[in-house]
């Protein structure tokens, strides 16, 4: 159609027809990530933050887990994958939850990590990375749920 008064009338319709209508429940998408650190030239600590073209922000390294996977696990696979970076983990962040693009429940599961190796090379999933310290990196992040955890890493380093 054209986007007339019919085709407002029959989204709206279905808008209604999907909120009478009963939903399975659905599974939420699990995933998991770090903020990664480290100790700058200047000996200020430093965090990696990353740009993914995909989405056009700037996020924490984090992809979703595969069957089976523990989460510890995926965090550390899913940075490596991204960054290049081997680490070791730290403590557990507060998860955060929210909605994907797709609409589904995504629960995500953080650690803190050290840098331990490695280098970052551009790759299908992250074309830029940067090493900021906290505020910085709060400035720069898309989503004010990575600048709370990038903000709680700060406040117990």
């Amino acid at each position: 159609m054209d986007g007339g008064v019919g085709e407002g009338r029959q989204e709206e319709a279905a808008g209604v027809a999907d909120a009478l209508t009963p939903h399975l429940p659905t599974a939420v998408v699990q995933a998991a990530g770090g903020v990664v650190w480290r100790l700058g030239p200047t000996g200020q600590t430093e965090v990696v933050v990353v740009h993914r073209p995909k989405y056009d922000d700037w996020s924490l390294p984090k992809g979703k887990c595969e069957a089976g996977e523990l989460p510890e696990d995926c965090a550390l696979r899913e940075v490596e994958e991204e960054t290049g970076y081997r680490c070791i983990l730290g403590p557990e962040l507060p998860a955060t939850t929210y909605r994907d693009r797709k609409g589904r429940a995504k629960e995500v599961r953080y650690w803190v990590m050290t840098l331990v190796s490695g280098d970052f090379t551009t790759n299908d999933e992250v074309d830029e990375l940067r090493w900021l310290g906290a505020g910085a990196a709060c400035l720069l992040l898309s989503y004010e749920r990575d600048r709370e955890l990038v903000s709680t890493f700060a406040r117990h380093r």
